[in-house]
């Protein structure tokens, strides 16, 4: 789960736009292990790298270099589905009817919690700005527009070995857009992602553990519950 662009860090304004990348990759983690939770499935691995690189470029004169950063987060790891023969899932010869639907949710799940990381930095980006933020306004093409592209382009790889036909593509979509959503919008679930994309602002030079990111979710879950909020 990789950011799909790079960002300038070269100004105070673009720490926005750094704590957006925060809150993005916070969207993934909180997924994959909140979500997975949720849904019984085994814990998996996954590491959170925030990285910033140094680099020279000529400036516009050609006259001198100037120097610049560039901002790249990821998740690594983070995947239930690794080398499983995703095009046999719906085969009787291969999986039992009980492991078919394991391999379906442990499938949705990981196209789920790719979601949840651009829209996590959606719901950031429209608080931060005071702006409307629903499921009408930013929908699922939407979020190529906060470092989602990539994050779809392997929704698309995974749908096309679970559906295999296009015409089934947009209604499997749209209900798991519904779910990941509705996974941002509880006030729990957005709260333990606050409190990890800050974790992951305020050491953006290091790689977050999972162990790490797991203690930050788990204290802002029992946190939550002690205030009789429910999560689950």
């Amino acid at each position: 789960m990789k950011r799909n662009c790079q960002l300038e860090a070269t100004c105070l304004v673009d720490q926005d736009l750094i704590k957006q990348i925060a809150f993005h990759e916070a969207g993934h983690a909180t997924a994959i292990y909140l979500y997975n939770k949720q849904k019984q499935l085994p814990p998996v691995f996954f590491q959170i790298t925030i990285k910033a690189v140094d680099r020279l470029i000529d400036s516009v004169l050609n006259t001198s270099q100037q120097h610049h950063q560039h901002v790249s987060g990821a998740i690594e790891g983070g995947h239930l589905i690794q080398s499983l023969p995703v095009t046999f899932i719906n085969n009787a010869d291969y999986f039992s009817v009980s492991e078919q639907a394991a391999h379906r949710t442990a499938f949705e799940a990981d196209m789920i919690n790719l979601m949840v990381g651009p829209l996590a930095e959606a719901k950031h980006v429209a608080m931060r700005d005071n702006e409307h933020f629903n499921a009408q306004l930013v929908n699922i093409h939407a979020l190529h527009n906060y470092g989602g592209s990539s994050d779809l382009a392997k929704i698309d790889d995974y749908l096309d070995a679970f559906i295999g036909l296009k015409s089934q593509y947009e209604k499997k979509l749209a209900e798991l857009f519904d779910i990941a959503f509705n996974f941002i919008s509880s006030p729990v679930y957005w709260k333990a992602i606050e409190r990890l994309a800050d974790y992951i602002y305020n050491h953006r030079e290091t790689t977050i553990s999972c162990e790490e990111a797991i203690a930050v979710l788990d204290k802002s879950i029992n946190e939550e519950s002690t205030n009789g909020q429910r999560w689950n």
